[in-house]
């Protein structure tokens, strides 16, 4: 296999594919994992559910970072933006919380079933999403410190939104070393 052009990762990949039958028998492919439909709805709900909880989480923070330190230029958030954020966490948080717990407890310790494609698909575009933003956060903050805006109140929403960017990559972080 190497020979023909594999990599070593991919031979052991391969080889990991195949089970040893005993009694002389040849080995048997091991059982694949297949997309299911009920998964992808669930991990589907679970990613939205985790936007959803990170988006309200950073907008109710700017709202409170705004009372805080207020901005003569600027109006800031209003309290009824505070108060959809608000809504939409009381709503989500629970959701996110019974789906990863749901989840949690159907995958179990099984490593075959820890691997599913359509996980690590959800998991690879959180990670995806995270970086944006986190790349996002910076650039913008450079910007801001360019051209002198770079302000404490910029600063603090910055910080928040690089919190909870970091936040999710640590929560898929494990998905991906599967």
């Amino acid at each position: 296999m190497l020979q023909a052009g594999w990599s070593a990762k991919e031979v052991a990949a391969a080889l990991d594919g195949w089970a040893d039958a005993g009694n002389g028998m040849p080995p048997v492919p091991r059982p694949g994992s297949v997309i299911r439909a009920r998964s992808v709805v669930s991990y589907g709900l679970l990613f939205i559910s985790l936007a959803m909880v990170a988006w309200h989480i950073v907008w109710l923070g700017f709202g409170i970072i705004e009372a805080i330190i207020p901005d003569l230029s600027d109006f800031g958030a209003t309290p009824h933006a505070m108060r959809w954020s608000i809504a939409m966490l009381i709503v989500f948080v629970p959701l996110f919380l019974l789906l990863d717990r749901r989840r949690d407890v159907h995958l179990g310790k099984e490593h075959v079933r820890r691997a599913l494609p359509e996980r690590r698909w959800f998991a690879s575009v959180s990670l995806l999403v995270a970086s944006l933003v986190l790349i996002g956060d910076l650039v913008a903050s450079v910007y801001a410190l360019l051209t002198g805006d770079l302000t404490i109140r910029f600063a603090a929403k910055a910080f928040l939104v690089a919190g909870v960017g970091a936040l999710v990559m640590i929560y898929y972080r494990g998905d991906m070393n599967v």
